[in-house]
């Protein structure tokens, strides 16, 4: 279906008339809310914030900024999503998938005259422009898990009435509803429930907002575009990012993977948020959220939605958190001139199943015992230990695993070993993890990119070669009883 864009985003000053609540209730509405921050992305967080503390009730949309047409709202679907019982706070009554668009517009994509008038191509407040970034999010309260779905911008699709593009442009050529309904075919018909759409403005401003974030910089990292005004410059290493170094973090492209070492590092940041906003201290910067993130925001989620939204994220735990990336292939080299991200749809129908739902004619989930001998599996050193490496290779051999072997080493290190489904089989992770002993499960996609599971070594692997040496021993002994 080819959705034409037939409005026009509304201007950036518009603001709602907020009821007055005492100030228990907001700050307890909020703690919610912004629990739910890290957990959802960026964006998510922003609207659920400002919707349920600054804008009326009796505004079932609050943070549409963009009307849609009868056609468009019919991509989304139309279908209950909360239930409440009295006065207590909404909750969701099913599985809710919710289709995220971070939005880049220069005044160059508008009118050439208005980047000649500030002289570079200055960033614009509006939401009609190719998406920067691009998050699939569903919330499900069936099984307490909470999934977020990264596709790259450059992903090859065939859009109805423009033929093949890049999956970027569909927000430029028919807003969310076309992106939606390129989404939707992508992975197989699923449904997409509602949409939120946000700009590098606004996320610059929510980190700020939120005292700046904490995050480990894989690499130094160093770009200038004197045409946009953009100067990119960080250091290698853990450090404390405000807005602007948050989003030279998201936006730095130039590395081996271009647009998939983003997706990684959004993945990054997004686990960073989640663990710095679940602190109590938050709380007390909702007044300054709200100040700056209302105008940033376009979203058809009702204020109903947002609480139970934020209802749920506040009870999800880190483990029920999953990141996952839209399995392909490039179509270079992976490193130069890269054009498009091609994707495997067999491996995609697996993904959409597992995680999803969607049951496809061609793929049917298989329950009960599966060998995962023949998985790849990737060894990251974050210890800087190649014996532990190589013990680490040893023991997955012997373990029956055949498809083993050593990355580049992990650039931060690491407390606990993690074993990072890779690929999104959480059960191939787990089943690696029993063989081991040892390692939190992890269901991103910030390891290896070739690897179906990665594991990046920690400082308790010594602790559990001790264990490991003590076992044999004992066992050596016994059999000499």
């Amino acid at each position: 279906m080819s959705v034409r864009k037939a409005y026009q985003s509304t201007p950036s000053g518009r603001q709602y008339k907020p009821r007055i609540k005492p100030r228990s209730q907001k700050l307890k509405r909020g703690r919610a809310v912004l629990i739910g921050i890290g957990l959802t992305g960026l964006s998510v967080v922003s609207a659920v914030a400002g919707a349920i503390l600054a804008i009326s009730w009796s505004v079932s949309s609050p943070l549409q900024q963009t009307e849609l047409t009868p056609q468009q709202k019919a991509v989304f679907s139309q279908e209950e999503t909360v239930a409440q019982r009295n006065l207590t706070v909404p909750e969701l009554s099913r599985p809710v998938n919710i289709l995220v668009l971070g939005i880049k517009v220069l005044t160059s994509d508008i009118d050439d005259s208005l980047s000649e008038e500030a002289g570079y191509h200055a960033l614009v407040n509006s939401f009609d422009g190719l998406s920067d970034t691009m998050l699939l999010l569903r919330f499900d309260p069936e099984r307490q898990k909470l999934t977020v779905l990264s596709i790259p911008r450059d992903t090859k699709v065939n859009l109805e009435g423009h033929g093949e593009q890049k999956i970027n442009i569909a927000n430029d050529f028919g807003g969310p509803a076309l992106t939606a309904a390129a989404v939707s075919e992508l992975l197989g018909g699923i449904n997409i429930d509602r949409y939120v759409r946000v700009n590098v403005q606004g996320v610059e401003k929510l980190i700020d907002a939120l005292g700046g974030v904490t995050v480990d910089v894989p690499k130094d990292m160093k770009y200038n575009d004197f045409s946009q005004h953009l100067y990119i410059d960080l250091k290698k290493g853990r450090q404390h990012l405000d807005g602007d170094k948050a989003v030279q973090f998201l936006r730095f492209r130039y590395d081996a993977y271009g647009d998939i070492s983003r997706v990684q590092r959004q993945q990054m940041l997004m686990r960073s948020v989640v663990e710095q906003t679940l602190q109590p201290a938050t709380i007390f910067k909702i007044p300054e959220i709200l100040s700056v993130i209302q105008s940033h925001i376009d979203t058809n989620l009702t204020v109903k939605e947002l609480m139970a939204l934020g209802d749920f994220a506040s009870g999800t735990k880190r483990s029920d958190v999953q990141m996952l990336m839209l399995p392909g292939d490039f179509s270079g080299d992976g490193r130069t001139g890269v054009s498009y991200w091609l994707p495997n749809e067999n491996r995609i129908q697996q993904l959409v199943t597992e995680h999803f739902d969607v049951v496809t004619s061609d793929y049917q989930l298989t329950e009960g015992y599966q060998d995962y001998s023949n998985a790849r599996v990737a060894i990251q050193d974050s210890i800087n230990n190649p014996e532990a490496e190589q013990a680490m290779v040893n023991s997955l051999r012997q373990a029956g695993y055949t498809r083993v072997y050593v990355s580049e080493a992990w650039h931060e290190p690491l407390a606990e070993t993690k074993i990072i489904a890779q690929g999104g089989n959480d059960r191939a992770a787990t089943s690696l993890r029993r063989s081991l002993g040892l390692g939190e499960v992890l269901i991103e996609s910030t390891g290896v990119l070739d690897s179906d599971v990665t594991i990046q070594i920690g400082q308790d692997w010594q602790t559990y070669q001790n264990n490991l040496e003590n076992k044999v021993y004992s066992d050596d002994v016994v059999n000499h009883l």
